[in-house]
């Protein structure tokens, strides 16, 4: 389609409902995607328009009431433009105030005083933020075109321009993904990505966890920031399962970024059977857990208060070996315990009994002799990035209790690292930020527990120690609503359930013209992208995770590649150098 070609005039609309455009005569209905971008060209501002919904409409009922025969062709082709046309329903996303001067038209980004006067809400929806360093400037949308402004096919000039490119070397872009009419890269700012906690939610085969991945290559290659990964079902790490109907692997971060990602394991004995190569293994002792650890899986352990009110007294009395102490009581022991402490016989002998599970887990021990999880911060300090797989340990009690042990010593030594860097203002005292990611997010973010986890303390005020979230889920409902409102950027596949579409938009000024976008989107490899980390709302077609993908962003691990392929790269190597 010709890109100078008029689609349409805009007819009618509002700032809050947005525009109607009716299309030219000459201009198929069929053309029109949801999700599609247009530009709308007023007579002092230009538009970036998502479109979000695709009409019929006739200019008489007779029509309605008698329609041509389909064998009519005659006068079909003679109602077809005047008297029966199509109509498409458009939010304007961005604007450009075209100067006085004729200049060329570029969409206008960085309008400091705009950027100061930007409500919460609003800045949610996008960022408003050329991811270019051309010197353009964008604008929230603070008013409509005229009647009659004529709607144009946005060019690839206008994606460059406002979604930047991945090669601009002096901002971190990384593309995600293409429109999905369009083969132009569609980028995130991945500076503002990682200053905020995101979330990427779909229903379940919808390719989140290849989203996930390819994220997470993105902020490795482009070193953004450095991950910890809790790796439920072990698809981060050295490889994963292809979707489709042959049985192929997919290669994980290791093996992407061999030098840069270690690789650790609560279950050494089924990471050997796969074949996973220099993987560390990992353990957590009782001393370790504390009751708030316990409270977040409450619910797994089948918990009442009564046995957390115990769970506490028994802390306060025996300090980090409370658990060892409980589990070697006899039923003597735990009567005079009770006996003179006040505490409560059938709940703490409950508390044992259930606890007693927790010898299942394969990687928990009654003490360690090793510091784990200091290892892996030393790890986390040298720039490297974590993934943390469970193996057979995944179930829900094992992956929850595991991630919430972890993260909880990884904060507060964030917390202390920040302090020090705001006392003495020393650039090498800067705590390099840090991307948390965690699978079934909702179990972790449900209101009934959120404010007394630490992944929900980290969602709603981390940023200030340089610590993120990354959460994957496929219910963002179960999620708790404040969370959600403080998600910076939200990556979202195919939901059905209304209401998970609706907690998607949750603190989103504007998000009511999306959720027709959002509902019709295909079931695999598209996403709507919004929030923070990019200029405005996009749908992508998101970028394939093969064989092109690993040799534009991995490392090559020479330890493993034939003579042959070593011989040609040595070539190439010589023949950029001159020799």
């Amino acid at each position: 389609m010709d890109l100078e070609q008029p689609l349409g005039s805009v007819i009618q609309g509002s700032l809050s409902q947005g525009l109607e455009v009716r299309l030219h005569p000459d201009i198929s209905v069929e053309d029109m995607r949801v999700g599609k971008f247009l530009v709308v060209k007023g007579v002092q501002t230009h538009f970036f328009c998502m479109l979000t919904d695709v009409l019929l409409g006739t200019s008489s009922e007779r029509i309605m009431i008698n329609p041509p025969l389909p064998t009519d062709d005659f006068l079909q082709s003679v109602l077809a433009g005047g008297s029966t046309y199509g109509t498409i329903e458009l939010a304007p996303m961005l604007m450009l105030v075209i100067s006085s001067e004729k200049s060329p038209v570029y969409f206008n980004a960085n309008n400091d005083n705009g950027k100061k006067k930007k409500s919460q809400s609003i800045e949610n929806l996008a960022s408003f933020e050329a991811q270019t360093s051309a010197e353009i400037k964008l604008m929230p949308v603070k008013t409509i075109p005229s009647h009659f402004s004529q709607v144009f096919e946005a060019s690839e000039r206008d994606f460059s321009l406002v979604f930047g490119r991945e090669d601009d070397q002096s901002r971190r872009n990384f593309a995600v993904g293409k429109p999905i009419d369009m083969d132009v890269p569609v980028c995130l700012d991945l500076d503002r990505f990682v200053e905020r906690s995101n979330g990427i939610f779909g229903k379940s085969g919808t390719g989140k966890s290849f989203l996930t991945r390819l994220l997470l290559s993105g902020i490795i290659r482009k070193g953004a920031a450095v991950n910890l990964i809790f790796d439920m079902h072990s698809e981060y790490g050295w490889e994963a399962m292809a979707e489709g109907k042959q049985v192929n692997t997919v290669k994980g971060l290791k093996q992407l970024f061999p030098e840069r990602v270690e690789l650790w394991t609560l279950d050494p004995e089924a990471t050997k059977r796969r074949g996973v190569r220099d993987a560390r293994e990992l353990y957590l002792s009782y001393n370790q857990i504390e009751v708030e650890d316990i409270g977040l899986v409450q619910r797994e352990l089948n918990l009442s208060e009564a046995s957390i009110d115990s769970a506490n007294i028994l802390r306060s009395e025996f300090g980090k070996s409370w658990i060892a102490q409980l589990l070697e009581m006899t039923n003597e022991d735990i009567q005079t315990f009770c006996d003179e402490k006040r505490g409560h016989k059938g709940s703490i002998m409950s508390l044992q009994r259930k606890l007693l599970r927790l010898d299942n887990l394969k990687y928990m021990q009654t003490k360690n002799t090793n510091n784990y999880i200091e290892e892996i911060l030393e790890s986390l300090d040298a720039g490297k990035h974590v993934i943390i797989e469970f193996g057979s340990q995944s179930n829900m009690l094992s992956y929850m209790l595991a991630a919430n042990m972890i993260t909880r010593r990884i904060h507060n030594s964030y917390v202390r690292k920040a302090d020090k860097f705001l006392s003495s203002k020393n650039p090498s005292d800067r705590p390099q930020p840090l991307v948390i990611t965690i699978e079934e997010a909702h179990r972790f973010l449900d209101p009934a527990i959120v404010r007394s986890t630490i992944f929900g303390t980290i969602a709603r005020e981390m940023r200030k120690y340089f610590v993120t979230l990354l959460v994957v889920d496929q219910r963002p409902s179960g999620i708790d609503a404040e969370v959600m409102s403080q998600i910076g950027t939200r990556i979202t596949a195919l939901l059905n359930d209304d209401k998970d579409i609706d907690s998607i938009f949750t603190g989103v000024s504007g998000g009511h013209n999306l959720r027709s976008v959002l509902a019709k989107l295909d079931s695999k490899q598209q996403a709507l992208v919004l929030g923070h980390a990019v200029p405005m709302p996009v749908v992508i077609q998101t970028r394939a995770y093969d064989q092109t993908f690993y040799q534009e962003i991995g490392d090559t691990d020479w330890r493993y590649v034939s003579d042959e392929e070593l011989y040609e790269a040595a070539q190439v190597a010589l023949d950029d150098i001159g020799f």
